[in-house]
């Protein structure tokens, strides 16, 4: 990524002529973010607390308490819920997490392997990668790598950062090998494809609009018919126009936002919505970046030994 160009054309309004598995127009990607035991935290060595949540506050030369408990509703009352909403629909997700969350909870990364779920990488930390030095990225990378693969019993193929990359993430995750994917890239409606030394590598766009983190922070949702009526009316509009060009949506949750009594049902009048549509694929981001490289003619993805230079040493 570094020095590269930046891309306001993209498909220039002239996607590829493709479906999706099935015939279908519209992909649909439910993406369960685990956060909680890989915030920021005294208690866990982290040189300060996390401080934005519903509140934002920082306490400073302690553990925060308040905000751990906050953290902790995630798995312990907001992922029970969202998994029952996801499986009493027989719905694949996306289960994009922590390593250092995972450590915490193995228990999700267990249940959601059990639900034919994906595991995806979110970082060690919930934490930005811009501004780290080559040495602690490649660390981070290799120990969420390490982590996911022991407590789901396979390596992710897929990769997405807290927001700010630095511009070196994506060559690293395509150096480590195993990377089929990123979502670094809020960009387009549909996925797309990045030229680098080891060939074509999927850019699959996430979005923070269909998104439950808008519920914090003056994002607009208040009740959890926000959630729905924007998220329906985002699907209802890619539905018609994948009449005529593919098009994918991104459905972001995190287990302590949407998982709360008073917004749960946002996500389950949306995918009551969704589901009753034909003309629809409810995919991994795994399973939707392997149909983007066969309908664009790429031959089938494998990895990559990874180099020694990411053997795990230290710490993060």
């Amino acid at each position: 990524m570094s020095g590269a160009a930046r891309d306001f054309t993209g498909y220039a309004g002239q996607p590829p002529a493709m479906r999706w598995p099935n015939g279908a127009g519209l992909a649909v990607s439910i993406v369960v973010n685990v956060e909680e035991g890989a915030e920021l935290s005294l208690g866990a060595g982290d040189d300060r607390n996390e401080h934005i949540y519903e509140a934002v506050e920082r306490v400073e030369g302690t553990r925060d308490l308040c905000m751990e408990s906050h953290f902790e509703y995630g798995p312990r009352a907001g992922w029970p819920r969202i998994r029952d909403a996801l499986s009493d629909r027989d719905l694949p997700a996306t289960l994009n997490a922590c390593g250092r969350a995972l450590e915490a909870t193995p228990w999700i990364a267990a249940q959601a392997v059990q639900d034919g779920y994906e595991v995806s990488a979110h970082g060690w930390r919930w934490e930005r990668h811009v501004g780290m030095d080559n040495a602690r990225e490649r660390a981070a990378i290799a120990r969420t790598v390490a982590t996911i693969t022991r407590t789901a019993g396979t390596p992710p193929l897929g990769w997405h950062t807290r927001s700010a990359t630095s511009e070196r993430t994506r060559d690293l995750l395509i150096e480590q090998g195993g990377f089929l994917y990123d979502s670094n890239a809020y960009n387009d409606d549909i996925p797309y494809l990045v030229d680098t030394a080891h060939g074509a590598h999927v850019v699959l766009p996430y979005a923070f609009d269909t998104n439950d983190m808008r519920f914090y922070n003056g994002g607009g949702f208040v009740f959890a018919e926000d959630f729905s009526r924007y998220c329906i009316a985002a699907f209802d509009r890619l539905l018609a126009e994948a009449e005529q060009a593919p098009r994918m949506l991104s459905i972001g949750l995190h287990t302590r936002i949407i998982g709360r009594p008073a917004r749960i049902g946002g996500l389950e009048a949306f995918l009551d919505h969704a589901v009753r549509h034909d003309d629809v694929w409810f995919a991994t981001r795994a399973e939707i970046a392997h149909a983007w490289r066969s309908a664009v003619g790429l031959p089938e993805w494998t990895p990559r030994p990874c180099p020694k230079g990411f053997a795990l040493r230290g710490s993060v």
